[in-house]
C-alpha cells in the first residue's frame, strides 16, 4: 500500500470525523479491492459506535475522493466497515487512547519472557530512556512492559457475556 494513499485517506477521514484504523488492498486479477476499517475520532464520546449509515456515507465520499488518483485502480471494490468492538490497536496513540481497557497482544516471539499471547488491562504506552516505545499492561496482577516493535497484533477484548 502506498504510504501517501494511506496518509491522504487518513487526513480525508479526519475531516469527516473518523479515524482510519486500517487500509488494505486485495482482490483478484479481475478486480481490486480496497478495505477500510474506521472508528470515530478520539473526540467522540465513549460508546459512540460507527453505524452502517456512517460506512455508507464514508464509502460515497471516498469514491469521489479516489476519482482520478493514479494510486487507486480504475476498477475497484470499496469495502468500508467499523473497527468493531474488538478494535485493533495499530499505532502508539491507540495504546494511549484505550488505557484502562482490556487488551490481547500477540507477539512475534514470547512477550516479556512469558507467552506469545498476553491479555491484561492496558496502562498505556511509554518511551524508555533509549527511545523505545513500550506498551505497559497489568497481567495477572503484575505490571508487564512490552516493546511496541515486538507486538505482531493487538486488539481490545470484549466480553460478550457482560451483555447477556
Amino acid at each position: 500500500m502506498a504510504p501517501e494513499l494511506f496518509s491522504d485517506v487518513e487526513m480525508f477521514l479526519e475531516g469527516l470525523g473518523f479515524e482510519l484504523v486500517s487500509l488494505t488492498r486485495g482482490g483478484g486479477r479481475g478486480r481490486a479491492a480496497l478495505r477500510l476499517r474506521i472508528d470515530r475520532t478520539e473526540a467522540t464520546p465513549e460508546g459512540a459506535a460507527v453505524t452502517v449509515e456512517d460506512c455508507a456515507r464514508v464509502s460515497r465520499e471516498l469514491m469521489e475522493f479516489f476519482e482520478g488518483r493514479d494510486d487507486v485502480p480504475i476498477d475497484y471494490e470499496l469495502e468500508v466497515s467499523s473497527a468493531g468492538v474488538e478494535r485493533p490497536l495499530v499505532r502508539a496513540r491507540d495504546y494511549a487512547r484505550f488505557a484502562g481497557r482490556e487488551v490481547r497482544l500477540k507477539g512475534y516471539a514470547p512477550l516479556a519472557g512469558r507467552a506469545r499471547s498476553l491479555e491484561g488491562r492496558l496502562l498505556g504506552v511509554e518511551e524508555d530512556a533509549g527511545g523505545t516505545e513500550r506498551v505497559a499492561l497489568v497481567v495477572s496482577g503484575e505490571r508487564v512492559e512490552v516493546p511496541l516493535g515486538e507486538i505482531a497484533s493487538a486488539h481490545l477484548v470484549y466480553h460478550w457475556e457482560d451483555d447477556l
